[in-house]
Formats: C-alpha cells, structure tokens, sequence
C-alpha cells in the first residue's frame, strides 16, 4: 500500500528533527564533560597566590606548564595556554632563546652571554645563582658575542641583520646598533666572528660573505674601514699583545694574517680542508 505524499513527509520530517535532538544533547553532554573537566583543572591549581604558568620554549614548539604547590596537581600542555576566569595569573619565561648558538663569558667571571639565532636574543646568565637573569633583542640570526677587557661593554653580531649590537653589561641593555655595509650579491657582508683589542679602542668582525673584515671604533662605535681577506672568513682572533689579526677563511682554505699597526693584510697561510674557526693561544716550553 503507497503512503499518502504528506503522510510520507510528515515521517521525513519526523526523522530529521529526531537527529538534530540527538546531536544537540550529544553536544550538550560533552560541552558539560569539557566545562567539568576545565573546572576540575582550575579549581585544583587555584589557591591563594593564584596561578603560575610557566613557558619553556623549544625549537619548534612551547611547553606549557601549570605550576601548582602539590606536584599532584600540576599539569602540562603544548603550544596553548588556558587562563581561568576570576583567577590571578602570573607568567614566567624558561628559555635561553631559540636555537642558542654562541657563548661568551665576561673577563671578571660575571656573566654568560648566549646567543640564539631564532629567536634573535641573547639570555644573560648571572654565574653566581646559574640563573638567566634577563633576555634582549639584537639584530636577526645573532651569532658570536664578546666583552671588552674591563667587562664593562660587549659586542653582538648579528649574521642576518648585517648589524654590531653594542650593549652596557651594567643592565645588559643595547646602547647602539652599528650598521655594516650590505656589500653586492653573493658578497653580501654576514657579521661572524668578533674580537676585541686589549685596549678596547678597536672591534674587528669577519663579515663571512663579504670576504673582509670590518674594523669598528670602540670610543666613537662606527665603522673605520674593511680588510678585504680570503673567502668566507669567520673564525677570527688577536694576539694577547694586540698586534697581529688572524681570520679563518673557510672557502680559500687560508688563515690571513693583518697588522693591526696598518690595518695591512702581512701574510697568508695554507691551512686544511674548510677552516671555519680561529683562536690564538700562547704556549711556553722550558728548556
């Protein structure tokens, strides 16, 4: 027997508002299951000094921690953070930076500086507590960082950002930037590796790409000239007596060697396969 057109439709219709009923209470279970649970969470992580949330950044991600006085009652999630309603919230940073890359440690023993090349910081350590004690911006992809003799200033390189940071050690703040030239094409001028005379007075940077090196006026903070070198310098290191410059040239596998006296290119050695780093130290042998 064939139903009536509108019997048949009264059945259509039947069906579908008895689906939609059933989604809307399968919803409205879980949205009362997720807002238990959020409660539940919350309500164990609150207590009288609120709720401390800790960011750790990773490489590629971040570490969010929901830190509690009972360890039973802390909790852990990745890349998003959940903030209660009517809840003080404090939040603290645990991180050297992303991608930390360089190290330098003042002459009097005081502080680490870490360079990182995502994250365009670098995080001061205090040696005293091994704690970081602060972090700063400099130019993009910092690379190397050193201090000057009285520990009293230190210059950042920044590869990406073609930049010298200049920073007061006092409150580890950037007091100038010193833009380099950019150089054309492939010679582009990537600020490497940074050395500093024992009088302070000159900063010598190899530029990487720009095959030179750049020689910055510690009193004044600009740029006095460039030494064209061998290819892709980037290691680079002084005499302890301040006289003689030696840069690592990693593509013309060479060390070249300047006089600091002239700002003169005075040698060049064959050196093996891809020399990238430099350091000078002085050896005595009895007799």
């Amino acid at each position: 027997m064939i139903e009536p057109p509108l019997e048949q439709e009264r059945k259509r219709r039947n069906v579908v508002i008895s689906a939609v009923t059933i989604t809307v209470i399968i919803l409205f279970v879980f949205l009362i299951a997720s807002y238990s649970a959020g409660r539940s969470m919350t309500a164990e992580l609150e207590h009288k000094n609120g709720l401390n949330v800790e960011l750790t950044g990773h490489q590629w991600w971040w570490e969010v921690r929901y830190n509690d006085v009972d360890a039973s009652n802390i909790f852990v999630t990745a890349n998003e953070i959940h903030i209660p309603m009517g809840v003080p919230v404090t939040f603290s940073l645990k991180a050297a930076g992303l991608e930390p890359v360089g190290a330098a440690m003042s002459p009097d023993g005081r502080w680490v500086y870490i360079t990182s090349e995502s994250s365009s910081s670098v995080s001061v350590i205090d040696t005293r507590s091994g704690e970081i004690v602060k972090q700063f911006l400099v130019g993009a992809r910092p690379r190397e960082a050193v201090f000057t003799p009285d520990s009293a200033r230190a210059y950042i390189t920044a590869e990406n950002g073609n930049v010298v940071s200049v920073v007061d050690t006092k409150d580890h703040s950037v007091v100038k930037t010193v833009q380099l030239p950019r150089g054309d094409g492939p010679a582009q001028l990537k600020p490497k590796g940074v050395a500093v005379s024992p009088d302070g007075k000159r900063v010598y940077v190899a530029t990487g790409r720009g095959n030179s090196v750049a020689i910055i006026d510690g009193e004044q903070l600009a740029l006095i000239t460039l030494i064209p070198v061998g290819q892709r310098p980037w290691g680079i290191a002084l005499t302890p007596d301040g006289r003689k410059l030696y840069t690592a040239n990693g593509l013309s596998n060479d060390v070249t060697v300047i006089d600091t006296g002239t700002n003169k290119v005075v040698g060049t050695v064959k050196a093996g396969d891809g020399p990238w780093a430099s350091r000078y130290k002085l050896v005595r042998y009895q007799t």
